[in-house]
């Protein structure tokens, strides 16, 4: 599914029609992918990483036909930046699928195995969701890494990308469907949406009879509106507001350490902190350096009161800045006097994502560990640890904040489920 247009496409009956059949053959090829081994999808994966490589100059051509029309659109400059590929991403994109390669296979594994007193034996064994459809934005690095990553866990994808990213989308596609036939598998196993119109995107999320779950790459806005809208299982997280809680018994040059990572490190991503908290007993020594840090890095502070009478240049923090994920240099800071309040605070204006604790003290690192009902919780360690490459996991789809079915980085396992066993030797129930 290589073509730019979809003719015929002039009603939603059309647009509903087309979806229906990507959802179809990507059914098929999903048990296709099912049975194939593990030699077979490293294959395409090394395939593709190939094709990539040798198509570069192409994939570059087809880029600059999007970042063009996004300049005369007049999209800013992040917006033209994500959307951007450049012959050092080009390579990244190639260099991610051998990554992936070269991780372990989850499909198969059997686990748990135990006899039963009939004599049968019973486990669990990991199996593929089956197809997989991401929504997602500006990125086109997202389409080879996504695709690789559902390709690894035995999954058909159906991608449906950003249009001002069609021309990129559709290339990159193209080197996938050239790394599936090297390795003798059906080119639907990975269908780029090839219709910029957005009734595509409600007749994939409603899919239930061919897709299995939807992931959303992107905005607030767009997460917003897949979950709202939705009637597939949706892996997501909409928020990223991130907090590190400085404990009384910090070490102070670790605190200042980690709460300057936590948020410099990279503005703009999910796990980057967006809220310091700070025992009483250690602000008076803890926050004058850290604002020093701050300040040299342009670090704009929204302070409550104690915290701005001990900082007085920082600005009044409001209500709102408390739920607020600024993915910006910008950061709320509140002064606390107990554990307890920490706790309570993240639990009223936390997103559930990922949480830190700075401390000496093991039974208070417990309790942050049990008590912070975040998808990520971790003691004295930056936030920007939240990965699925950090966590050991090669790579990620996304950050989830579901209790069900994936929480934190969704990685392979993620991307599969398991299902019950049972083997036997002629037994009976009685």
């Amino acid at each position: 599914m290589t073509n730019l247009a979809v003719p015929g496409l002039g009603t939603f009956a059309d647009v509903a029609a087309y979806m229906q059949g990507v959802g179809a053959v990507a059914r098929t090829a999903a048990r296709e992918l099912a049975r194939a081994d593990t030699k077979a999808k490293n294959g395409a994966l090394a395939g593709t990483a190939a094709a990539i490589r040798g198509d570069a100059a192409r994939l570059l051509e087809a880029n600059a036909i999007d970042v063009a029309a996004a300049k005369a659109a007049g999209q800013d400059a992040a917006f033209v930046d994500r959307l951007t590929l450049t012959p050092k991403t080009v390579a990244a994109m190639a260099d991610g699928l051998d990554q992936i390669a070269a991780l372990p296979d989850p499909v198969g594994e059997i686990t748990d195995l135990r006899y039963r007193p009939s004599g049968i034996q019973v486990g669990m064994m990991r199996v593929p969701l089956g197809v997989i459809g991401i929504v997602y934005e500006s990125r086109p690095n997202v389409t080879a890494d996504a695709a690789g990553l559902c390709l690894k866990a035995g999954n058909a994808t159906i991608l449906r990308g950003g249009s001002e990213a069609l021309h990129s989308n559709q290339a990159i596609a193209a080197c996938v469907h050239a790394g599936l036939r090297v390795a003798g598998l059906p080119d639907t196993a990975v269908q780029v949406i090839a219709t910029t119109d957005r009734a595509a995107v409600g007749c994939l999320i409603s899919d239930e009879k061919h897709v299995d779950v939807i992931v959303p790459r992107g905005g607030k806005g767009l997460i917003e509106r897949i979950a709202r809208e939705a009637k597939v299982p949706v892996i997501k997280h909409l928020d990223g507001v991130c907090h590190v809680f400085i404990d009384a018994s910090a070490d102070l040059d670790m605190a200042i350490r980690i709460a300057d990572n936590a948020k410099t490190q990279r503005y703009s991503p999910c796990n980057t902190m967006e809220t310091l908290l700070v025992h009483a007993g250690i602000a008076a020594r803890v926050l004058p350096p850290l604002a020093e840090v701050y300040a040299g890095k342009g670090v704009e502070l929204r302070g409550c009161e104690r915290s701005r009478a001990i900082i007085p240049t920082m600005k009044a923090a409001v209500e709102d800045d408390w739920y607020t994920e600024y993915l910006a240099p910008i950061l709320a800071i509140r002064v606390i006097d107990s554990l307890d309040e920490a706790v309570a605070h993240i639990a009223k204006y936390g997103s559930q994502h990922t949480d830190a604790i700075v401390t000496r003290d093991h039974a208070n690192a417990m309790r942050f560990l049990r008590e912070v009902d975040s998808s990520s919780v971790l003691v004295n360690a930056s936030t920007r640890f939240a990965d699925g490459f950090e966590y050991g996991l090669g790579a990620e789809i996304g950050i989830s904040t579901n209790k069900l079915h994936a929480r934190g980085p969704v990685g392979l396992e993620g991307l599969t489920s398991r299902k019950w066993i049972v083997l036997g030797s002629g037994q009976i129930r009685s």
